[in-house]
């Protein structure tokens, strides 16, 4: 956790100087001649847990680390409604207490997101951009500590790799510089276990630039 808040603090405070040298195309004043086009870096923060009727895998929040790119495109040339699509490393997982004993759950997942978003124009060099869509993960890394017995194994023992579900949110754009927060509601059970099921909730909020 601390490490995340570190990283999004020296990107908030490196932010500014990039919106001194250019002010980025307007997401809402559209292009009725043909679509544009955007990229993006995201560094931020989940705040990540699992949900499940089991007390095995039914966790508390924990931090995790986001980092990654978008690229987005305007759908049509007579709105300002825009598809973005994301390729993210993000931490997710979860804490809880099992038979008296501290366990967490650590998944780190390359996550496609995909979301709808439409801008408006609230000032000049101003935009907001709610978004809805969904997700697909893949897990690449992951353990399950028991910090009683000083044991840790790979979580995907217990755990499908596979992970998707619902993505909303709403994003703030000021020049180049971008805050987004949102909510992915996990849809698919990654336990593997015949009897229980969880799905993965996360709050998370990233900053970043566009190009």
């Amino acid at each position: 956790m601390k490490r995340a808040i570190t990283i999004i603090m020296l990107i908030a405070l490196t932010l500014p100087s990039f919106a001194q040298f250019e002010t980025s195309k307007s997401r809402s004043r559209y292009n009725r001649d043909d679509t544009e086009r955007y990229y993006g870096l995201r560094l931020g923060m989940n705040i990540a847990s699992t949900s499940s009727e089991s007390t095995t895998f039914d966790t508390n929040p924990r931090a995790g680390l986001v980092i990654g790119g978008v690229f987005g495109m305007q759908l049509t040339r007579h709105s300002p409604l825009w598809l973005e699509l994301g390729l993210m490393y993000s931490e997710k997982g979860g804490k809880t207490h099992h038979n008296d004993e501290k366990v967490t759950y650590r998944l780190g997942y390359l996550q496609l997101p995909v979301v709808a978003k439409y801008t408006f124009n609230i000032d000049d060099d101003l935009y907001l951009s709610p978004f809805l869509g969904g997700y697909f993960s893949i897990g690449i890394s992951g353990k399950v500590k028991n910090y009683a017995t000083r044991e840790s194994e790979s979580v995907f023992d217990d755990m499908k790799r596979f992970d998707g579900g619902l993505r909303a949110g709403c994003g703030l754009e000021y020049r180049m510089m971008y805050v987004e927060l949102g909510y992915d509601l996990g849809l698919a059970n990654i336990t593997k276990d015949d009897f229980d099921s969880a799905k993965t909730r996360c709050l998370f909020i990233n900053l970043g630039i566009n190009f």
